[in-house]
């Protein structure tokens, strides 16, 4: 399913890749110009070889001019080996370097800065691409509303620090309870959402439990005193048709319906 990083890397690949490609066309310069520099050698020496007493011997006199040209040729084409390779490793660590910046820059735009998951802007989205999916591949796509519990409390008798970590916690909690084609971020305040792809009203019955569990485990390490976290779930199966304020309406009530019969999946 989507992932914000995909086409930054594919064009870091593709860059990379022209970057190799130059540095293959660089070796094959030198290659080519090494090849041309011998046959040019053994053009002059062959000329003047004789064999004696089963030996091989060069008579021959290479003027100064000549030899300056080759000492100086050889030079040259070291020379600009040596520079060309440090522009392409140059090169190579910039694309690096700008692609781990963006990366940066790219995830922060994507995520809550206090819960690390998706915020509100991605999942405007991300949402419809996992519509997109869901219709273009007639398969079923679920959503999960799930509101935390009296975090006002927690922070008029913990502070907002306290607050802020609950919130963080159930984050982490939901991340661990998705599996697969699955999202989850923070929709405003105390409110999250989950998108199940591939997943019927009665798969996700089985990742609101999974909630409900790691709520509860979360609960019996007492991370804070006299005070019981828990969370409020709706669920709507999103329908070819429906728009998405219709499905998020659907699962709003009935995550307000949970508040008072705590069912899930009644």
């Amino acid at each position: 399913m989507y992932r914000p990083t995909e086409s930054l890397l594919r064009r870091v690949s593709q860059q990379l890749y022209n970057l190799e490609k130059r540095d293959w066309e660089l070796w094959t310069i030198v290659s080519v110009t090494g090849i041309l520099v011998s046959l040019g050698i053994l053009a002059i020496a062959l000329p003047s070889a004789f064999l004696k007493n089963g030996s091989v011997y060069f008579d021959m006199t290479v003027s100064r001019p000549l030899a300056v040209g080759l000492v100086v040729l050889v030079a040259l084409l070291n020379t600009y080996l040596v520079g060309r390779r440090r522009e392409v490793r140059r090169l190579r660590e910039e694309i690096i370097f700008n692609t781990l910046q963006k990366q940066v820059i790219e995830q922060q735009s994507f995520t809550d800065p206090l819960t690390e998951i998706y915020n509100r802007r991605s999942l405007d989205d991300i949402v419809g691409r996992f519509i997109s999916h869901a219709r273009r591949r007639k398969v079923p796509l679920t959503f999960l509303m799930v509101d935390v519990d009296k975090v006002k409390n927690v922070n008029t008798r913990f502070g907002h620090l306290s607050g802020d970590f609950v919130l963080a916690e159930v984050a982490n909690l939901l991340k661990g309870s998705i599996r697969g084609c699955a999202a989850a971020g923070r929709y405003g305040g105390d409110e999250f959402l989950i998108l199940l792809a591939d997943t019927t009203a009665a798969g996700a019955c089985s990742v609101a439990e999974r909630i409900v569990n790691h709520l509860a485990q979360w609960n019996a390490q007492r991370h804070l005193e006299d005070f019981m976290l828990s969370s409020s779930i709706g669920m709507a199966e999103w329908h070819d048709g429906q728009t998405l304020d219709e499905v998020l309406d659907v699962a709003d009530r009935r995550m307000y319906q949970n508040k008072e019969t705590s069912e899930v999946c009644a």
